[in-house]
């Protein structure tokens, strides 16, 4: 008998993930009653919540790029400023 591969939907693994993080059932109720190995399962869980530690880690970390984007904005300003400033002054040493 030959294996078929089953591609499952992103919604499915994070509801099977989701059930087995509550542990309301045991792993092989769950596993059986999706029709899934408990190996894929056990897999799913470790996933989803490497996930969760990811995102909640990258929070602190949106500030501090928001901040870096802002002063990379501000200093692009003070180049555009600097460089019209020097534009003028050479187009005015061009004169004398």
């Amino acid at each position: 008998m030959r294996n078929i591969k089953r591609k499952h939907s992103a919604s499915f693994k994070a509801r099977v993930a989701l059930e087995l993080i509550r542990e309301t059932e045991s792993q092989s109720v769950i596993c059986s009653r999706y029709a899934i190995h408990p190996t894929q399962a056990r897999k799913w869980k470790e996933e989803a919540l490497a996930a969760m530690q990811t995102r909640f880690s990258e929070k602190g970390k949106v500030s501090e790029s928001k901040e870096k984007d802002e002063l990379i904005e501000e200093l692009y300003k003070q180049i555009g400023q600097l460089k019209v400033e020097l534009d003028w002054l050479k187009k005015k040493f061009e004169r004398i």
